[in-house]
């Protein structure tokens, strides 16, 4: 009797720790009857037999025992896994039978994000995800009540910005100041002028079909249409549904992006994190002005700040999350010489370059252009790079690598250009970072 008041007594909460919300089970209990339904899925043939051996009494009990195993299962997940916010991290504690602890130090917090899928909109529930510098998974709290998660979040994000921990839970969510809307009729319109999504289509309709006179084989076209299908709606239907209503605001902790039609997400672009910045242009959106802006943020996953904007707009959000950035005009852009035709026909005329005081930003791409933007405090390292044709052209191609492992190219320059832009990035990059902002919260 003494080991089981022991082992419930280790699974109680401990001083400081709190519980997830009630309706948490619910969110694992449907594992049993996944590993159910995939095993009847990887031998349907065998499943179909075991089945017809069964009598209905059978089927009943195999039935209710993974209705209850699923229940006891969701319920013990939620049973042992406590979290805390103590003075310098937040404790996360988890398992049923491997034990986890997570300590998650609040001063390398970049992002603390609020998503709800539909069915923890209905039940009144929120997801919080954490962005730790240096950790490419997110921790999260699944799931915990509307006003609680936004509480945490405030909390969290007040302690990562140095308040003590006795008025960190009276600052509360910092204000924010809308920048940016995005019309639902123009999100629909800019979709359906990309191309990625009707050459998913095309190649849905043409591949199956040649496939069925060469082979006959319907498992053969199956198997070949659905994937191109699944990309044709998640690259339309699925980006529309995802982006719908899109707000950018500015507040003291970062820019908020909050969006989605049935699944909603309040995500925060960390400050002082970003390593790059993309101006996406797709051909059909120049006749409108439209842009796309792309992120590379250093351990975060957020890789959009607007989905779809007039390039003024774009521009002026850009200039909020870097401060003294001027995005340079295609007149500003210098193109390769026209030697570099010999490397890449055609395509060199879409390559660009333009180095400021503030950026190093390279173009790409004759259809669909892409405007690289880096920071020149955030390269980490410049090369030059140059194969024997491009060594026998004069050529050459800058490669500046950032604090998100990612890499921008500056792509068939002057070889005479390039050295020289080489042995100026690195001077300017130290620069940079002697007089970047400091990456802490609301600092």
């Amino acid at each position: 009797m003494s080991g089981v008041r022991a082992w419930v007594a280790g699974t109680a909460p401990a001083p400081g720790e709190r519980r997830l919300h009630p309706v948490t089970p619910l969110r694992r209990a449907w594992a049993p009857v996944a590993v159910l339904v995939g095993w009847a899925f990887h031998d349907p043939n065998g499943a179909q037999r075991r089945l017809a051996d069964m009598t209905a009494v059978s089927v009943a009990l195999v039935a209710t025992a993974v209705v209850v195993g699923g229940a006891l299962y969701g319920f013990l997940s939620w049973w042992f896994t406590h979290y805390a916010v103590t003075d310098t991290e937040l404790r996360i504690r988890t398992g049923l039978l491997f034990r986890r602890t997570a300590h998650i130090r609040l001063d390398r917090l970049q992002a603390v994000d609020l998503t709800q899928p539909l069915a923890a909109r209905v039940a009144g529930v929120t997801k919080l995800k954490l962005d730790v510098v240096g950790t490419d998974k997110k921790d999260e709290l699944a799931y915990l009540g509307e006003r609680e998660a936004g509480a945490l979040r405030a909390e969290l994000l007040a302690r990562a910005a140095g308040f003590a921990p006795e008025t960190a839970r009276e600052v509360g969510e910092a204000p924010s100041r809308q920048l940016l809307h995005v019309p639902p009729r123009m999100l629909a319109v800019s979709v359906l002028l990309t191309g990625a999504p009707w050459a998913l289509l095309l190649a849905a309709l043409v591949v199956p079909t040649a496939l069925w006179f060469a082979t006959h084989n319907p498992w053969t076209v199956l198997v070949t249409a659905l994937p191109m299908l699944g990309g044709a709606f998640a690259s339309s239907v699925g980006r529309f549904i995802g982006e719908y209503d899109w707000t950018v605001g500015e507040s003291p902790d970062g820019l908020r992006l909050d969006h989605g039609l049935l699944d909603k997400a309040h995500e925060t672009v960390p400050p002082g994190r970003v390593q790059t910045v993309r101006l996406v242009e797709p051909l059909l959106w120049r006749r409108f002005g439209w842009v796309r802006v792309e992120l590379d943020v250093a351990g975060s996953a957020n890789g959009v700040l607007v989905p779809v904007a007039p390039r003024a707009l774009a521009e002026a959000v850009i200039t909020q999350i870097l401060p003294g950035v001027r995005v340079p005009g295609a007149d500003e852009l210098s193109r390769p010489p026209a030697r570099a035709a010999w490397c890449v026909p055609v395509w060199w005329k879409g390559h660009g370059l333009a180095v400021t005081d503030a950026v190093f930003a390279a173009r790409h791409g004759l259809f669909r252009r892409r405007l690289s933007l880096v920071p020149h405090a955030k390269v980490q390292s410049v090369r030059l790079v140059q194969g024997p044709w491009e060594r026998f052209k004069g050529v050459a191609d800058v490669k500046v690598d950032t604090g998100a492992s990612k890499t921008v190219t500056a792509r068939l320059r002057p070889a005479a250009e390039a050295r020289e832009l080489l042995r100026g990035q690195a001077e300017r990059s130290r620069t940079g970072r002697r007089a970047a902002r400091p990456e802490r919260w609301m600092a």
